[in-house]
């Protein structure tokens, strides 16, 4: 970097997949049986990467572009994955759905669209309280599948370490879908566009039926200029990434490996690894693991984050000012964009930082309706994404991209969209282990009026361009 303060200059002590055991820990259950943990440990070892080092390089390379203004970052997918919830038909839907609503970004930016799921290890979650009540009882939060059991009974609750044996079955077999998907057909650029003509809705809908028209009119014009999958290879497959918050580090270390072409360690349990808001300490445990490894690494940036602290955590992770290394995964909530984004916007250019700027419009925007559930309004969730966009283009920076929790299901856990969810819907088909998700209408209206955003600042620029 340009410039960094005393902390972040400090030269950083030698890096061991075990060292991130002598930090403090939050976030992270306790485990009863320290042999029956080890044992689990000593097994992952012995198990392949999930991901290996050269498609996280693939995936640097690509944010590398996403961060010079290239390329545009989509990431979604699951709050928590489900151990009773995992299915194929589950991985292809939301597949479907990521690959959608691309396309419109694709349109939107008329930049290249970098696809990444909240997929194939996204099972941990932090909790806001260690423990719950219900109905008198109280008993150990729910952290995810990985740690223990979503049922409100003690013997659910306590943390269990073959559960992270369950969680690599079930990773394992999502990303070989995954894999057969990207590169089978399944994501000819074709097929997909013919799922976006027909997404319909009331008149609210017609200038997304536009959209979806004007991508039709270009697909046909390139196959009548004898551009089809056929010509063209890379119209028929996709590069699709993982990404999780690598929140349960005794599964990270124990799938950490050294990459045999450089020497160098990496993550492999997924390709890009996020440390999340609540886990963000510069002296943690979370910040000592990731910053080792050499895939990606997301932060979230809550309105909490200092521009101290910011200044810290990127010289920890990304002390060689990589470009593509370091992912800010912005989170205020609608109405705070304003208040937080513009100091640490001016703190990374400060430093002369090379980050990616991305927006999640998700986490700051929870609340319980009338009818007693958690969920989130379609409406807040992009006024977020606007008021991100907006900052930016007041400071002059790059909105990379954005990231959202969501399913390909018909699910009703968020309200609003052209196909209105009320309070009222929420009981109808209300499935989410933690947070509420988009249900795949609602991610494709997203990317639709995201899309618009990102045309009128691709306009604005062209028009900038010509006054000068």
């Amino acid at each position: 970097m340009a410039q960094q303060n005393s902390a972040s200059a400090t030269p950083a002590k030698a890096w061991e997949k075990r060292g991130w055991r002598a930090y403090p820990r939050v976030q992270m259950p306790d485990y009863p049986d320290q042999a029956a943990l080890n044992a689990v440990e000593a097994q992952l070892a012995k198990f392949p990467p999930l991901v290996f080092a050269g498609e996280a390089r693939r995936l640097k390379q690509s944010l590398a572009e996403v961060a010079a203004g290239r390329a545009f970052l989509l990431q979604g997918g699951d709050c928590a994955e489900s151990f009773s919830e995992f299915s194929a038909d589950n991985i292809r839907d939301t597949f479907k759905v990521m690959l959608q609503m691309a396309v419109v970004l694709t349109w939107g930016a008329q930049l290249p669209v970098v696809k990444v799921g909240r997929m194939a290890g996204q099972f941990a979650k932090p909790r806001s309280a260690p423990t719950e009540v219900i109905g008198g009882q109280e008993l150990p939060s729910y952290r995810g599948d990985i740690i223990n059991g979503f049922d409100f009974t003690p013997e659910a609750r306590i943390p269990d370490p073959q559960r992270m044996l369950w969680a690599y079955t079930q990773a394992a077999a999502s990303l070989n879908l995954l894999r057969a998907f990207s590169t089978g057909g399944y994501a000819d650029i074709h097929r997909v566009q013919s799922w976006i003509s027909d997404f319909t809705g009331g008149e609210e809908a017609a200038r997304y039926r536009d959209i979806a028209d004007r991508i039709s009119d270009a697909m046909a014009f390139m196959a009548a200029a004898g551009v089809t999958s056929d010509t063209a290879h890379d119209l028929a497959k996709v590069d699709f990434y993982t990404s999780h918050e690598a929140l349960l580090l005794e599964y990270e270390e124990a799938l950490a490996r050294i990459d045999s072409t450089t020497g160098l360690p990496v993550a492999g349990s997924g390709h890009m690894i996020w440390i999340g808001d609540r886990t963000r300490q510069p002296d943690g445990a979370h910040v000592e693991f990731c910053r080792g490894v050499q895939n990606p690494i997301g932060l979230k940036c809550g309105p909490s984050t200092t521009a101290e602290d910011l200044k810290v955590l990127m010289g920890k992770l990304n002390p060689e000012n990589e470009p593509g290394r370091l992912t800010l995964i912005a989170r205020f909530g609608a109405g705070k964009v304003g208040d937080h984004l513009p100091r640490l916007i001016q703190t990374v250019q400060a430093e002369g930082a090379n980050v990616v700027w991305s927006c999640d419009p998700m986490h700051g925007n929870v609340i319980k309706s009338s009818t007693g559930y958690k969920t989130r309004a379609f409406d807040s969730i992009l006024r977020e994404v606007r008021e991100f966009f907006a900052v930016h283009r007041a400071e002059g920076t790059i909105p990379g991209g954005v990231h959202f929790e969501m399913t390909g299901k018909d699910v009703t856990e968020c309200t609003g969209g052209v196909r209105a969810v009320t309070d009222e819907d929420l009981s109808d088909r209300y499935h989410t282990a933690c947070d509420p998700r988009l249900n795949a209408s609602q991610s494709l209206e997203l990317a639709f009026l995201v899309a618009e955003e990102l045309r009128n600042r691709r306009m604005d620029e062209a028009r900038q361009a010509r006054a000068v």
